[in-house]
Formats: C-alpha cells, structure tokens, sequence
C-alpha cells in the first residue's frame, strides 16, 4: 500500500500502514481527479424570442458551464463562464428543455435535471402607411401563438400623448393626428398566458394637408407665372399644376414658391399646389384662374395701292383686347396705330425698306413679338460699279447698296455669248468667263414687286491671260528642278512657284522653261505657273507636286549592347520614313531595315573597327545616301576566370586576355561591399585582400575601353562558400593539423586554372583592391566566384605548395560539402 500510494501524481507523500489511514490517503489522491459536482438549475426563462436565461447556483471547482436547450431533436448548447447564461439562436413560441453541466480542469459533469423553458412570441412585422393627413393605418402578419396584439402610437419627439390600443385584428387605424407629423408606432403580440413578446417600433409620418394662400403672378414678357403660399406642416416639397384644356404644366420645390415657365399665349390655366413629404402627397388646393397674353396677330398682309400707300391687315385674335401696328422705315423712323379693328394704313416713300409689326393687348400685358414684316418699294440703279478682281476667268464687282434692291442681277455680253450672275448682296463674281476677253458688264437692281430696273448703264471690263499648263517637273544631277510649261499668251512674262511648308521658291521667263535650286530636303512642293500682261495676271495652272528627298538623320549614335549585339540610333530625319542600316567591316557586314529610330545589329565581332552606313527611304521610295561613320566593337570579355585563394581573407582572380583589350577591370559584389581592382596593363590576374568573411560574392572581370569606360555585360559567375578560421591552423603532424578552435568548411568543386598547376602565378603587378562599404552587410557564408564557362566547377587553391595548402587541397578534392574538426 505504500508503495502504491507512493506512485499517486499528487497524493500523499507519505501514508500510515494500517488499513484506516491507508484508506483515506487513496480518497484524498482520488478527489483531486473527480469532475465537479453537477449544477442546479434555479430558474429558466425567456425575455426575447430567439432566447433563454437560465440561472444557477454555483458549483465549487467550475471553470465554466455548458447550457443545453433541447426542442425533439434540435439540440443547442452554449458554453459561458457563470450564471446566469443565455442560450441564443432559438425559435420563438417554441417550449425547449433545459440542461446545464459544470466543467472544471478534471473533466465535464454530469447534465443536471432538465427545466422547461418557453421563448416569447415574435415581434408582429409592421407595415404602416398615413392614408390621410390626420390618420395613420397600421398593418402586421398574424404571429404564431399569438391571440392577441398591442399597438401604441405617439409623437417621436415625445411630446404630447400616448395613444394605445388592443386587438385581435391584423390592421388597426389611428386617427384625430396632426398632419405632417412624425409617431413613432410600437406593437407586441401575447399568447394565452398573457405573456407579451418582442416588440416591433417604427416611424411614420402623417401626409400634409394642401397648401392655402395661393397667390400667382405673370410675366407677360416671358410667359411665365410665379406661384407662392404659405408653408405646410411635415411637408418637404411642393409641386405646382397649370391645367388648360390643351396642356399640362408643373414645376416642383422645397420652397414656398415656384415659377412655371412655357406658359401659351391666350390660354386660360387653372393653378394648384399639393404639398407632399415621405408619406405621401396631400390633395390639392384651391385652383386659382390665369388668363395669359393674347398672341401675336397672324396673317398679316401688306399692300401698295396705290403707289405711296401701305395698307397692314391682320387677324382677331382669342383673349385680345385692342390692336398696336408699327412700321419702321430703314432710315428710323417709325410710325405706329391704336385700333380695335384689324387695319391700318400708312404713307410710304419709294426707295425704301418698311418693318412692320402688329401686337394684340388685354389685362395680362402685350402679345409676345409676332412675325417681322417688310415691305421694300422699287429699287434704284447702282452707280458706282467697281470690279476689283480681274481674272482669267471671272470678275468680281461691287458697288453700294441702294434702297428698295432686293436682288442684283449683273449681265456680261461678249458679242453673242451672256453670263449672269443674281445676288441680294451688292457684289458679284461672274465665272466662266473666256480669258483674255473684254466684256461689257451691266448691274440692274431688282426687287419681286417692282422687278428689274432696265434704266442702268454699264461699263467693259477685259479678262487676264489665260492660265499657261505645266508639261513636267524634273531634278537634274546637281538637284536643280527644271520646270518646263505650253505658253498660251503672247507678250507675257511666267513665274513659276515651288511652295511648301518649308518657304517660297520662284523662278520667271518668257520662255517655255525656268530652273530653280537650293530646295531643302524632305519637303513637299506644290508647283504652279502664272502668265501675266497688261491686262492682268493670269489663274494659277494646275498644281504640279513635287517632294525633295528625306533629310539624312543627324546623331547618329552607336551603343554595345552585348559582346555581339550594338544599338544604332538616330534623330528621324524629315519625311523619311524607313531607314537601312548598314555596319561593315573586312569581316563581314550586318544590315537591319526598320520604321523607328533605332535598330539592333547582331554579329558583331569583338576588337574590330566597322564603318557605319544609313539610308532614309520616303514613303514614296526616294532615297538619301547619308554619310558614313567608323566605329570600334568594344574589347571581347575574358575567358577563364580562375579564383585561387591568398590566406584566411583573399583571392587572386585569374584569366585569359581577350583580343583588342589591353585593361581589365575585376569587380566582386558582397553584401557587405564591392571590391574593385585595376590591373596593370598586360597582366592577366589580379588579388583582392581583405575581405569580409561570411557572405557570397559575385564576380565580373571585363575589359576597359580607352576612355576608361567599363563593360557592364560580360558574363557574372557566383561563388558560394563558408569562411576558414580567423587564424591559420596549426600544423600538428602528416596527414593533420589542429585549429584553433572547431570549425566545419564548405567549398564548391572547381577546376585547375592549368592542368597540374599547383600555385597561381605570381604576385608581382597586381594592384590593390578597392572596398566599397556603402552596401548593406548580411550575414551569408563567406564565397568565392569565378567566371568560366557557366556551371562548370573549379578549385580553390593556397598562393604557396605548403604542406599546409596540400592538406587544404585534399579537403577540396573531397565532397562539396566537408567538415573538418
């Protein structure tokens, strides 16, 4: 019994050896593991249809409890910390039983005795609406279990009194409210028992009632009415009706006024406004009766009977009252009649121009502007005929308007043949007329009533040259354009013009020919010729065109984009639109035809001078030679790159000079900085001393150029390794030595730079490296890169065959990864 007790996580250490006592030690281990006691349930009961509280004394040792509520064979459970608990996520009107167990560290009790517990009804689902301005109708579903509702309903500013009512009905209408006005509505439902459920609250406000004070007031000036009234309760618009027995007006507001616009002349409206808010629109007030204008008088005729007499008749119109005719001469003056018939005559003058118009009036106001008449009396002859452009083949006079012209028409005679030309402007231009020709040109002046005034004398007038056609346009060897025409005048001087967008180029003969030069490159030219004597100059001849070849592109640039691969690039020279490019040299030649500005050339060899050709092509195939330029490819990278290692923190990097390149430039990228060393000129290798430990390097070695600029696209080889120990190891006998201290090395696989080589080559002529800081240290293994061929392994090697750096190497020869101790 000891030795069982003994074993007992949290027992007694130590228990007496007779029965009595032993028995106890094992009660005591055994209550430390016991559930805690099973909980009893006070009181369960519902306050919302979706849940029940249960309440509960609490048992000794619970951590939490968990409420079970069970309705067939829908199970629900709810875990809390104390009482009382609330079971959620039930159906209402529904009788549920009700367990709760006790949970504590050793376990979960047993569930207590079930209570019975009901949930309350549901809240009714409320629909309201105000269907007048002092009523408010309430309307909800039948609720399960439900034998009964109640309604209340009150102002939702709390002010005033409580209206409430009970039903067994599903709709129940409050009355005797105020209009506009927002209630706030609340409804339950009961059950047999009496026992109330969730309640529904909503608002709703009661509809306005119609506005009152209607007062209108029209502008006759541009028929529109403005409608105001005194403000209604609750309302939040307003929207104004014209009604007439053709039309439909209205406009809409948050005011107490509004205006309504396209009103009708001479139309009766009757005008109403209802006020309306969001439960609804109240009926409409009042109407108030709008009589507009009468409209402008229509059919207005106008006769001269006899000569020096105008008689103005018109229609009656609806709603007009009398009758105002005004007539306005065009020097200003105006005279008008007042009569409530529908005639008036006045006194007119020949010569002249008369404006009439006629306006009805009544209460509103006067008509709006009708129609504008004139009436013009005979014309007189223009005097001072005046051609001011004479041309081959038209001429284009003018002269000053006379009074009373409603139309000019101009006649030019040549013997048998007629041209005419009608316009109501005091200007014509007569076409198709024969070059070199004198006519005899007549103005009459006309107008529909009076006709054509034959009393006007006439003047002769002689047409210029006629127009000299261009034969052909060519461009000899020394890009002169001669330029060759048909004469088709005699005594006349030809000028022929080049225009374009780059300036204005002339050449004059009278011959059959003229040349001109210097035209720029890549323009466009439009050619014509003119003939010009004493009686004028001649139409241009049809234009010929003519375009110069594209301009040369000027900055010209050639860029190594890879060892093999160059970028030529240039300004777009005018309107040429493809370009060939030509790069050649005694080994070979690269071509590339493109529509841009530049172009990638392949192939290129490494070391080597080319020389550099264009060609702008035009859209139309004409095609520039342009100069040529030399161009040296860039030094080829090396090949072979070798890393050997100098000591516990440097490498000699290793390769093959490559052609055309005598300078080289190595650079190793580290988390921890760059470190750049510049050779002298002839070596082949270069040391780099000091570097930091731990971390993974890339190497690039390229040649410099004799300016001093570095290649950037040689190929970069990545080296990774892991550090040796800060000192050098102690050499301790054949085959071993002891470090400083345990340490684990990993070095990649690499190749002899030369087959057996043993140490690098020497030391002398390397130059110093350069560290750069400024780049953020990690903590990555130290490495070591190379730059052979991609992928291929080498060797790491010590500057000196000590037995030391054979140890070394026969570490290397072994796995990649290798631990050393």
């Amino acid at each position: 019994m000891r030795a069982l007790s003994g074993s007992m996580a949290g027992g007694l250490e130590k228990c007496l050896s007779w029965t009595g006592f032993t028995l106890l030690c094992l009660k005591m281990v055994a209550s430390a593991k016991t559930a805690p006691e099973i909980p009893t349930i006070d009181q369960a009961y519902s306050k919302i249809s979706n849940s029940i509280t249960v309440e509960w004394a609490t048992v000794p040792g619970a951590t939490s409890y968990l409420l079970t509520a069970k309705d067939g064979d829908t199970v629900i459970e709810t875990m809390v910390a104390n009482s009382p608990g609330t079971v959620t996520g039930l159906k209402a009107a529904t009788l549920y039983q009700i367990t709760i167990r006790s949970i504590g560290a050793a376990g979960k009790s047993q569930a207590s005795p079930p209570k019975q517990a009901k949930t309350v009804l549901s809240a009714p689902i409320l629909e309201v609406s105000s269907p007048s301005p002092d009523s408010i109708l309430v309307q909800w579903e039948a609720v399960y279990m439900a034998i009964g509702f109640s309604v209340s309903i009150m102002r939702a500013n709390g002010l005033g009194r409580i209206w409430k009512e009970n039903t067994t009905n599903t709709s129940l209408t409050f009355t005797s409210l105020d209009a506009g006005t927002l209630y706030t509505i609340k409804a339950y439902a009961w059950n047999a028992n009496g026992i109330p459920g969730d309640d529904s609250t909503c608002n709703q406000r009661t509809s306005p009632r119609a506005p009152a004070n209607i007062r209108v007031s029209f502008d006759s000036g541009t028929l529109k009415a403005s409608v105001s009234w005194a403000p209604t309760e609750g309302a939040f618009n307003y929207t104004v009706m014209a009604l007439s027995d053709s039309s439909e007006l209205s406009c809409s507001t948050t005011f107490i006024s509004c205006t309504i616009s396209s009103l009708q002349c001479g139309t009766e409206y009757l005008i109403s406004v209802s006020a309306r808010n969001d439960a609804g629109s109240s009926r409409s007030s009042s109407a108030v009766t709008l009589k507009t204008v009468a409209c402008a008088p229509g059919r207005v005729t106008i006769q001269e009977d006899p000569p020096g007499h105008l008689s103005v008749t018109w229609s009656n119109v609806e709603l007009g009252d009398y009758y105002v005719a005004f007539v306005k001469s065009d020097d200003g003056l105006e005279v008008h009649c007042n009569t409530s018939l529908t005639q008036c005559n006045f006194l007119s003058e020949c010569g002249f121009t008369y404006f009439i118009s006629v306006f009805a009036y009544n209460k509103a106001g006067q008509s709006p502007l009708g129609d504008v008449f004139n009436y013009t009396t005979a014309p007189c002859c223009p005097s001072d005929i005046n051609p001011v452009l004479v041309s081959s083949d038209r001429v284009e006079i003018v002269w000053s308007p006379v009074r009373g012209a409603e139309l000019y028409e101009t006649k030019a005679v040549d013997g048998y043949n007629v041209v005419e030309c009608n316009d109501t402007a005091p200007a014509c231009t007569l076409s198709a007329l024969e070059c070199g020709t004198k006519y005899n040109i007549t103005v009459y002046s006309f107008s529909v009533v009076r006709g054509s005034n034959t009393s006007c004398t006439s003047r002769f007038v002689t047409t210029a040259p006629c127009s000299p056609e261009i034969k052909s346009v060519s461009k000899d060897a020394f890009s002169m354009i001669n330029v060759h025409w048909r004469p088709t005048n005699e005594d006349a001087t030809y000028t022929v013009t080049a225009q374009g967008e780059k300036g204005l180029y002339r050449c004059s003969s009278t011959g059959e020919s003229c040349t001109m030069g210097a035209l720029p490159c890549g323009s466009l030219f439009s050619v014509t010729a003119v003939a010009e004597t004493q009686a004028g100059q001649s139409l241009p001849s049809y234009s010929v065109p003519l375009e110069t070849v594209p301009c040369c592109p000027a900055g010209l640039t050639v860029t190594q984009v890879t060892q093999s691969v160059v970028n030529v690039s240039w300004t777009i020279g005018t309107v040429a639109q493809t370009y060939v490019t030509v790069l050649e040299s005694q080994t070979g030649q690269s071509k590339c035809q493109t529509h841009q500005n530049h172009c990638l050339l392949g192939c290129v060899a490494c070391g080597v001078n080319y020389s550099v050709a264009i060609k702008a092509i035009s859209a139309t195939g004409l095609t520039a030679d342009c100069a040529h330029q030399s161009y040296s490819s860039s030094a080829c990278c090396p090949l072979g790159v070798k890393l050997y290692r100098l000591g516990p923190n440097g490498i000699r990097i290793y390769w093959q000079a490559s052609r055309g390149s005598a300078n080289y430039s190595t650079d190793l990228y580290g988390s921890k900085g760059i470190f750049t060393c510049a050779p002298s000129a002839g070596l082949s290798f270069c040391d780099v001393t000091e570097i930091p430990c731990g971390d993974v390097y890339t190497v690039m070695v390229s040649p410099v150029s004799e300016t001093g600029r570095k290649l950037t696209f040689c190929p970069k080889k990545i080296y990774s390794g892991q550090a040796g120990p800060k000192h050098s190891p102690t050499r301790t006998g054949i085959g071993s030595w002891d470090p400083p201290q345990t340490r684990t090395y990993h070095f990649m696989r690499l190749s002899p730079i030369v087959a057996g080589a043993t140490q690098p080559p020497s030391h002398s002529g390397s130059s110093h490296p350069h560290r750069d800081n400024t780049r953020p240290k990690t903590g990555l293994h130290q490495a070591f890169s190379m730059g052979g061929i991609a992928g291929a392994p080498g060797n790491l090697q010590s500057p000196t065959p000590s037995s030391h750096t054979r140890r070394e190497a026969e570490l290397l020869a072994g796995s990649p990864s290798r631990s050393v101790e």
